[in-house]
Protein backbone atom coordinates (compact mmCIF):
# COMPACT_ATOMS: atom_id res chain seq x y z
CA UNK A 1 0.00 0.00 0.00
CA UNK A 2 1.42 3.67 -0.51
CA UNK A 3 1.95 5.87 2.02
CA UNK A 4 -0.76 7.43 3.10
CA UNK A 5 -0.18 11.38 4.16
CA UNK A 6 -3.83 12.80 5.15
CA UNK A 7 -2.64 16.29 6.30
CA UNK A 8 -2.07 18.90 3.39
CA UNK A 9 -2.32 21.83 5.65
CA UNK A 10 0.52 23.31 8.20
CA UNK A 11 0.05 24.12 11.20
CA UNK A 12 1.45 27.32 10.66
CA UNK A 13 -0.93 28.43 7.84
CA UNK A 14 -3.64 27.33 10.03
CA UNK A 15 -2.94 29.63 12.64
CA UNK A 16 -1.91 32.40 10.01
CA UNK A 17 -5.51 32.35 8.78
CA UNK A 18 -7.78 31.17 11.94
CA UNK A 19 -9.53 33.97 13.16
CA UNK A 20 -9.42 32.61 16.91
CA UNK A 21 -6.71 34.49 19.64
CA UNK A 22 -4.10 32.41 19.95
CA UNK A 23 -2.19 31.17 23.01
CA UNK A 24 0.93 29.89 23.47
CA UNK A 25 1.16 27.52 26.74
CA UNK A 26 4.19 27.79 28.14
CA UNK A 27 7.65 29.60 28.01
CA UNK A 28 11.03 28.99 27.77
CA UNK A 29 13.70 27.89 24.46
CA UNK A 30 10.14 26.49 23.20
CA UNK A 31 8.35 29.27 23.25
CA UNK A 32 10.95 31.29 21.79
CA UNK A 33 11.16 29.14 18.61
CA UNK A 34 7.85 28.87 18.09
CA UNK A 35 7.76 32.92 18.39
CA UNK A 36 10.36 33.11 16.24
CA UNK A 37 8.25 30.80 13.36
CA UNK A 38 4.97 33.31 14.51
CA UNK A 39 7.29 36.53 13.15
CA UNK A 40 8.13 34.80 10.02
CA UNK A 41 4.73 34.24 8.95
CA UNK A 42 2.59 36.60 10.26
CA UNK A 43 0.64 34.97 13.12
CA UNK A 44 -0.48 37.07 15.72
CA UNK A 45 -0.09 36.25 19.44
CA UNK A 46 -2.68 37.20 22.08
CA UNK A 47 -0.54 35.79 25.23
CA UNK A 48 0.65 33.19 27.10
CA UNK A 49 -0.02 30.96 29.84
CA UNK A 50 1.61 28.12 31.95
CA UNK A 51 0.50 25.93 34.87
CA UNK A 52 -0.88 26.99 37.99
CA UNK A 53 2.31 26.88 40.18
CA UNK A 54 4.29 28.47 37.27
CA UNK A 55 2.57 32.19 36.98
CA UNK A 56 2.69 34.12 40.29
CA UNK A 57 2.83 36.98 38.27
CA UNK A 58 5.61 36.07 36.30
CA UNK A 59 6.04 37.47 32.72
CA UNK A 60 7.53 36.55 29.42
CA UNK A 61 8.80 38.44 26.36
CA UNK A 62 6.78 41.50 27.74
CA UNK A 63 3.31 39.20 28.37
CA UNK A 64 1.77 38.32 31.72
CA UNK A 65 1.21 34.91 32.12
CA UNK A 66 -1.94 34.09 33.28
CA UNK A 67 -3.69 31.01 34.19
CA UNK A 68 -5.64 28.78 31.74
CA UNK A 69 -9.04 29.06 33.57
CA UNK A 70 -8.16 33.10 33.84
CA UNK A 71 -8.14 32.86 29.92
CA UNK A 72 -10.89 30.95 29.69
CA UNK A 73 -13.05 33.29 31.89
CA UNK A 74 -12.73 35.98 29.45
CA UNK A 75 -12.33 33.98 26.27
CA UNK A 76 -14.66 31.27 24.84
CA UNK A 77 -12.98 30.16 22.34
CA UNK A 78 -9.08 30.34 21.21
CA UNK A 79 -6.53 28.49 19.76
CA UNK A 80 -3.62 26.71 21.92
CA UNK A 81 0.14 26.20 21.01
CA UNK A 82 1.97 23.94 23.06
CA UNK A 83 5.12 24.98 23.60
CA UNK A 84 6.93 22.23 26.01
CA UNK A 85 7.42 18.92 25.66
CA UNK A 86 5.38 16.13 27.65
CA UNK A 87 7.02 12.86 28.15
CA UNK A 88 5.25 11.91 31.36
CA UNK A 89 1.71 10.22 31.68
CA UNK A 90 0.14 13.08 34.36
CA UNK A 91 0.96 15.74 32.14
CA UNK A 92 0.58 13.95 28.93
CA UNK A 93 -3.09 13.29 30.06
CA UNK A 94 -3.66 16.91 31.28
CA UNK A 95 -2.34 18.20 27.29
CA UNK A 96 -5.11 15.47 25.98
CA UNK A 97 -8.14 16.84 28.12
CA UNK A 98 -7.45 20.83 27.21
CA UNK A 99 -7.79 19.47 23.53
CA UNK A 100 -10.76 17.97 24.30
CA UNK A 101 -12.11 21.60 24.80
CA UNK A 102 -10.07 24.07 22.50
CA UNK A 103 -7.79 23.32 19.39
CA UNK A 104 -4.67 22.84 20.75
CA UNK A 105 -1.85 22.11 18.28
CA UNK A 106 1.86 21.13 19.39
CA UNK A 107 4.02 22.50 16.32
CA UNK A 108 6.76 20.54 15.17
CA UNK A 109 9.92 22.40 15.69
CA UNK A 110 13.09 20.74 15.33
CA UNK A 111 15.92 19.92 17.89
CA UNK A 112 18.37 20.67 15.82
CA UNK A 113 19.13 22.07 12.24
CA UNK A 114 17.01 24.81 10.41
CA UNK A 115 13.85 24.52 8.36
CA UNK A 116 10.66 23.13 9.16
CA UNK A 117 8.56 19.89 8.69
CA UNK A 118 5.50 21.19 6.19
CA UNK A 119 3.77 19.71 4.00
CA UNK A 120 5.85 21.34 1.16
CA UNK A 121 8.95 20.11 3.12
CA UNK A 122 6.75 16.37 2.91
CA UNK A 123 6.26 16.69 -1.32
CA UNK A 124 10.41 17.94 -1.71
CA UNK A 125 11.36 14.49 0.02
CA UNK A 126 8.42 12.54 -0.64
CA UNK A 127 10.18 9.61 -2.90
CA UNK A 128 12.43 9.09 0.08
CA UNK A 129 9.77 8.82 2.26
CA UNK A 130 7.66 6.27 0.26
CA UNK A 131 11.47 4.48 -0.05
CA UNK A 132 11.79 4.02 3.74
CA UNK A 133 8.26 3.41 4.10
CA UNK A 134 8.62 0.02 1.64
CA UNK A 135 11.32 -0.68 3.62
CA UNK A 136 9.14 -1.17 6.58
CA UNK A 137 9.26 -4.84 8.64
CA UNK A 138 5.63 -4.37 9.88
CA UNK A 139 1.90 -2.81 9.71
CA UNK A 140 2.78 -1.00 13.35
CA UNK A 141 5.78 0.81 11.99
CA UNK A 142 3.91 1.65 8.65
CA UNK A 143 0.88 3.01 10.56
CA UNK A 144 3.65 5.06 13.16
CA UNK A 145 5.45 6.27 10.45
CA UNK A 146 2.62 7.71 8.38
CA UNK A 147 0.84 9.27 12.07
CA UNK A 148 4.27 11.24 12.84
CA UNK A 149 4.38 12.76 9.42
CA UNK A 150 1.21 13.53 9.61
CA UNK A 151 1.88 15.37 13.21
CA UNK A 152 4.42 17.10 11.76
CA UNK A 153 2.34 18.71 9.25
CA UNK A 154 -0.36 19.28 10.92
CA UNK A 155 0.56 19.71 14.83
CA UNK A 156 -2.24 17.66 15.90
CA UNK A 157 -1.74 15.36 18.61
CA UNK A 158 -4.31 12.67 17.90
CA UNK A 159 -1.94 11.36 15.79
CA UNK A 160 0.74 10.69 18.13
CA UNK A 161 -2.01 9.05 20.88
CA UNK A 162 -2.69 6.56 17.69
CA UNK A 163 0.59 5.38 17.79
CA UNK A 164 1.88 5.61 20.82
CA UNK A 165 3.61 2.38 21.93
CA UNK A 166 4.70 0.93 25.22
CA UNK A 167 8.64 1.42 26.13
CA UNK A 168 9.05 -2.11 26.25
CA UNK A 169 11.46 -2.71 23.61
CA UNK A 170 13.91 -5.53 24.89
CA UNK A 171 12.43 -9.07 24.42
CA UNK A 172 9.92 -7.39 22.09
CA UNK A 173 11.71 -6.11 18.96
CA UNK A 174 15.29 -6.22 20.56
CA UNK A 175 16.67 -9.61 21.58
CA UNK A 176 19.48 -9.86 24.05
CA UNK A 177 21.59 -12.51 23.52
CA UNK A 178 23.94 -14.08 26.11
CA UNK A 179 27.49 -12.26 26.20
CA UNK A 180 26.13 -9.48 24.08
CA UNK A 181 28.33 -5.73 23.36
CA UNK A 182 26.27 -2.94 24.17
CA UNK A 183 27.14 0.80 22.93
CA UNK A 184 25.23 3.30 24.14
CA UNK A 185 25.97 6.41 22.01
CA UNK A 186 24.85 9.68 24.12
CA UNK A 187 24.27 7.46 27.58
CA UNK A 188 23.46 10.69 29.49
CA UNK A 189 23.51 10.04 33.15
CA UNK A 190 23.38 6.04 32.50
CA UNK A 191 19.92 5.88 32.36
CA UNK A 192 19.52 3.75 29.42
CA UNK A 193 23.14 1.75 30.45
CA UNK A 194 21.18 0.81 33.46
CA UNK A 195 18.22 -0.14 31.33
CA UNK A 196 20.27 -2.53 29.56
CA UNK A 197 21.87 -3.88 32.34
CA UNK A 198 18.66 -4.92 33.41
CA UNK A 199 17.16 -6.51 30.64
CA UNK A 200 20.04 -8.43 29.76
CA UNK A 201 19.59 -9.87 34.07
CA UNK A 202 23.53 -8.56 34.15
CA UNK A 203 24.40 -11.48 31.19
CA UNK A 204 26.42 -9.33 28.89
CA UNK A 205 29.54 -9.20 27.99
CA UNK A 206 30.68 -5.62 27.81
CA UNK A 207 29.21 -2.30 27.64
CA UNK A 208 30.17 1.02 26.27
CA UNK A 209 29.00 4.39 26.79
CA UNK A 210 30.07 7.46 25.25
CA UNK A 211 28.73 10.89 26.93
CA UNK A 212 30.37 14.03 25.39
CA UNK A 213 29.41 16.44 28.24
CA UNK A 214 31.37 16.58 31.50
CA UNK A 215 28.37 17.33 34.13
CA UNK A 216 26.25 14.17 32.56
CA UNK A 217 29.53 11.80 32.03
CA UNK A 218 30.18 12.72 36.04
CA UNK A 219 26.33 11.86 36.65
CA UNK A 220 26.68 8.47 34.04
CA UNK A 221 29.90 7.33 36.06
CA UNK A 222 28.58 7.77 39.34
CA UNK A 223 25.19 5.72 38.81
CA UNK A 224 26.52 2.86 37.25
CA UNK A 225 29.79 2.14 39.22
CA UNK A 226 28.54 -0.72 40.78
CA UNK A 227 28.40 -2.21 37.68
CA UNK A 228 30.76 -4.82 35.79
CA UNK A 229 32.37 -4.78 32.76
CA UNK A 230 31.90 -1.59 31.59
CA UNK A 231 33.96 1.86 29.79
CA UNK A 232 32.98 4.97 29.49
CA UNK A 233 33.82 7.94 27.16
CA UNK A 234 33.85 11.13 28.35
CA UNK A 235 33.31 11.98 24.35
CA UNK A 236 30.80 12.40 21.88
CA UNK A 237 30.26 9.43 18.76
CA UNK A 238 31.27 11.16 15.64
CA UNK A 239 32.93 9.68 12.21
CA UNK A 240 36.31 10.44 13.50
CA UNK A 241 38.56 11.23 16.26
CA UNK A 242 39.18 15.04 16.84
CA UNK A 243 37.83 17.91 18.96
CA UNK A 244 34.17 19.58 18.04
CA UNK A 245 32.26 22.44 19.94
CA UNK A 246 28.92 21.56 21.87
CA UNK A 247 26.35 23.67 23.14
CA UNK A 248 26.68 24.34 26.79
CA UNK A 249 23.23 22.81 27.70
CA UNK A 250 24.17 20.68 31.23
CA UNK A 251 21.18 18.48 30.03
CA UNK A 252 20.57 15.50 27.84
CA UNK A 253 20.04 18.11 24.42
CA UNK A 254 23.69 19.16 24.37
CA UNK A 255 24.65 18.63 21.18
CA UNK A 256 27.15 19.41 18.12
CA UNK A 257 27.66 23.53 17.87
CA UNK A 258 28.93 25.09 14.83
CA UNK A 259 28.42 29.03 16.35
CA UNK A 260 30.32 27.93 19.34
CA UNK A 261 30.00 26.46 22.99
CA UNK A 262 33.09 24.37 24.55
CA UNK A 263 35.26 21.91 22.94
CA UNK A 264 34.22 18.39 23.47
CA UNK A 265 36.64 15.25 21.79
CA UNK A 266 35.17 12.73 20.04
CA UNK A 267 35.64 9.47 18.77
CA UNK A 268 34.32 6.67 16.05
CA UNK A 269 32.91 3.58 17.38
CA UNK A 270 34.93 1.40 14.97
CA UNK A 271 38.30 3.35 16.24
CA UNK A 272 37.29 3.41 20.30
CA UNK A 273 35.85 -0.24 20.62
CA UNK A 274 37.38 -3.13 19.08
CA UNK A 275 34.86 -6.22 19.41
CA UNK A 276 32.33 -6.47 17.81
CA UNK A 277 29.25 -4.93 19.37
CA UNK A 278 25.82 -6.55 19.47
CA UNK A 279 23.30 -3.52 20.02
CA UNK A 280 24.32 0.33 19.69
CA UNK A 281 22.12 2.52 20.42
CA UNK A 282 22.15 6.36 19.11
CA UNK A 283 20.58 9.46 20.67
CA UNK A 284 22.99 12.48 19.73
CA UNK A 285 21.23 15.28 19.46
CA UNK A 286 21.65 15.67 15.74
CA UNK A 287 24.77 13.94 15.27
CA UNK A 288 22.95 10.88 14.73
CA UNK A 289 24.73 10.49 11.02
CA UNK A 290 27.81 11.28 12.00
CA UNK A 291 28.22 8.65 14.39
CA UNK A 292 26.77 6.11 12.11
CA UNK A 293 29.19 6.77 9.72
CA UNK A 294 31.81 6.18 12.39
CA UNK A 295 30.38 3.02 13.29
CA UNK A 296 30.06 1.69 9.34
CA UNK A 297 32.30 -1.92 10.38
CA UNK A 298 30.50 -2.56 13.47
CA UNK A 299 26.91 -2.00 11.50
CA UNK A 300 28.26 -3.94 8.68
CA UNK A 301 29.50 -6.48 10.67
CA UNK A 302 25.81 -7.48 12.31
CA UNK A 303 25.40 -4.64 15.10
CA UNK A 304 21.51 -4.13 15.68
CA UNK A 305 21.02 -0.35 15.80
CA UNK A 306 18.57 1.80 17.70
CA UNK A 307 18.04 5.77 16.66
CA UNK A 308 16.47 8.19 17.50
CA UNK A 309 14.71 9.83 14.43
CA UNK A 310 13.56 13.52 15.69
CA UNK A 311 16.50 15.70 15.94
CA UNK A 312 16.22 16.89 12.50
CA UNK A 313 13.41 17.11 9.94
CA UNK A 314 15.46 14.90 7.32
CA UNK A 315 16.15 12.04 10.24
CA UNK A 316 13.15 10.31 9.07
CA UNK A 317 14.12 9.02 5.84
CA UNK A 318 17.73 10.35 6.01
CA UNK A 319 18.70 7.77 8.92
CA UNK A 320 17.60 4.69 7.71
CA UNK A 321 18.52 5.11 4.00
CA UNK A 322 22.08 5.95 5.76
CA UNK A 323 21.82 2.17 7.53
CA UNK A 324 20.40 0.32 4.48
CA UNK A 325 23.09 1.30 2.44
CA UNK A 326 25.50 0.32 5.00
CA UNK A 327 23.78 -3.23 5.83
CA UNK A 328 21.48 -4.33 3.73
CA UNK A 329 19.88 -7.37 5.85
CA UNK A 330 18.62 -5.35 8.57
CA UNK A 331 15.10 -5.21 9.22
CA UNK A 332 13.42 -1.75 10.22
CA UNK A 333 10.64 -1.11 12.89
CA UNK A 334 9.53 2.55 14.04
CA UNK A 335 7.79 3.01 17.66
CA UNK A 336 6.70 6.27 19.38
CA UNK A 337 6.36 6.01 22.67
CA UNK A 338 4.52 8.00 25.00
CA UNK A 339 5.64 11.85 24.32
CA UNK A 340 4.45 15.14 23.02
CA UNK A 341 5.98 16.20 20.13
CA UNK A 342 7.22 13.41 18.17
CA UNK A 343 10.18 13.08 20.44
CA UNK A 344 10.99 9.20 21.75
CA UNK A 345 9.96 8.02 17.60
CA UNK A 346 12.26 5.54 17.62
CA UNK A 347 14.03 3.17 14.41
CA UNK A 348 14.95 -0.28 15.44
CA UNK A 349 17.32 -2.03 12.87
CA UNK A 350 17.56 -5.31 13.38
CA UNK A 351 19.66 -8.30 11.60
Amino acid sequence: MPLNIKENENCWNFLKETELPIFIYGMGDGALKIMAVFEKYGIPLSGFFASDEFVRGHTFQGHLIHTLSQIENIIDDFVIVLAFAAGYESLYKRINEIASRHILLAPDVPVAGGGLFTYEYFLENKDKFEMVYGMLADEKSRETYEDVINFKISGKIGYLNSCTSSKEIYGNLVTIHENSVYVDLGAYNGDTVLEYARASQNNYRHIYAFEPNPKNFRKLKKNTEALRDLTTFNAGAWSSSGIIKFTENEGRMSRASASGGVEIQTLSVDNAISEQASLIKLDVEGSEREAIMGAQNQIAGGADVISALYHRNEDMFAIPLQLKEINPRLKFYIRHQLYIPAWETNLYAIN
